[in-house]
């Protein structure tokens, strides 16, 4: 139920405009993102670095309206590209596709995306929104990949249909990011009890790792911060004999800081995303409703000021 409510939040044009105004709202995002700019995840991702994280970066937004709203969040991406560079910081960036014009056009945005591509020094990661536009991202990638190399793709565990998409998707050697699904989905689309996500996340991700031993894939990457998950892609990525450098974990900037210091110092490869933005509303929504559990730190966060 706290799941639901908090989907039905993020997407809800009332919370969205009332909640970000107030400013026990506002101390309790301060724990998950450094600030709505990107001079102020710079620094962060510099003090990160220097602490044996990689790094991973995105601009909060989605849905433009307008195609030069959407060349004006891609520039962002290439003035991000320039920054990363001369910085010689270890990021890439993640980006929503209705963030780059995919609803003013499947060609806006495979533009948009290719010249982010071409100017980045990593991977360009595809984030993957909710089902209406899976078809529509599929195509993107699919149109930027046959272009450039360095470019990945999120999948979500809790669609029915993944096993199908990855099938699909590994003619290309992808890099793929896996993560559990954030959005509020019908039954006949997606999982819904918790137990039947994990069993797909942990087929999905045992897949990945197997099909990247026998060179298949790209780079795997596994967004969680379900300690089972990641111990059980770890036995797995030691009996295929993987070094660290073939798969890593994404997690988020803010939550249990400690576990990713323990996880790196036990050799796993983490990256940490940063994000940055005015538009973090309904992103930070749909973060409490993957892991309701983490209501209770915000509200202790909260508390505590």
């Amino acid at each position: 139920m706290i799941r639901s409510a908090l989907l039905w939040a993020s997407t809800n044009p009332f919370t969205a405009g009332r909640l970000p105004r107030y400013g026990f709202v506002q101390r309790a995002v301060r724990r998950f993102m450094p600030g709505e700019r990107l001079a102020d995840a710079v620094p962060v991702a510099e003090e990160l670095q220097a602490d044996g994280f990689r790094l991973l970066m995105t601009e909060l937004g989605e849905n433009v309206d307008s195609v030069a709203a959407a060349r004006a969040v891609a520039d962002g991406y290439l003035t991000v590209a320039e920054t990363v560079a001369r910085r010689e910081l270890d990021c890439e960036v993640s980006v929503k596709p209705t963030h780059l014009g995919l609803e003013q056009g499947l060609e806006v945005c495979v533009r948009h995306l290719t010249d982010i591509a071409r100017s980045a020094p990593g991977i360009v990661w595809i984030d993957m929104e909710d089902s209406s536009c899976l078809e529509s991202t599929l195509e993107v990638y699919e149109a930027v990949r046959s272009e450039v190399e360095n470019v990945g793709l999120c999948l979500q565990a809790y669609l029915r249909r993944t096993p199908e998409d990855l099938d699909r998707l590994l003619p290309h050697t992808p890099h793929i990011r896996l993560v559990k699904g954030a959005y509020h989905e019908p039954s006949e689309l997606a999982f819904e009890k918790k137990r039947e996500v994990d069993a797909a996340y942990r087929k999905l991700a045992s897949r990945m790792l197997r099909e990247r031993r026998a060179g298949r894939m790209g780079r795997v990457c596994l967004g969680t911060h379900d300690d089972a998950m990641i111990q059980d892609a770890a036995r797995v990525a030691g009996e295929l004999g993987l070094p660290a450098t073939d798969w890593e974990v994404a997690m988020l900037y803010g939550i249990r800081p400690e576990a990713q210091r323990s996880y790196r110092d036990r050799g796993v490869t983490v990256r940490i995303l940063i994000s940055y933005g005015a538009q973090w509303f309904p992103w930070y929504m749909r973060r409490l409703a993957e892991r309701p559990a983490n209501v209770g730190f915000v509200l202790r966060s909260m508390v505590r000021g």
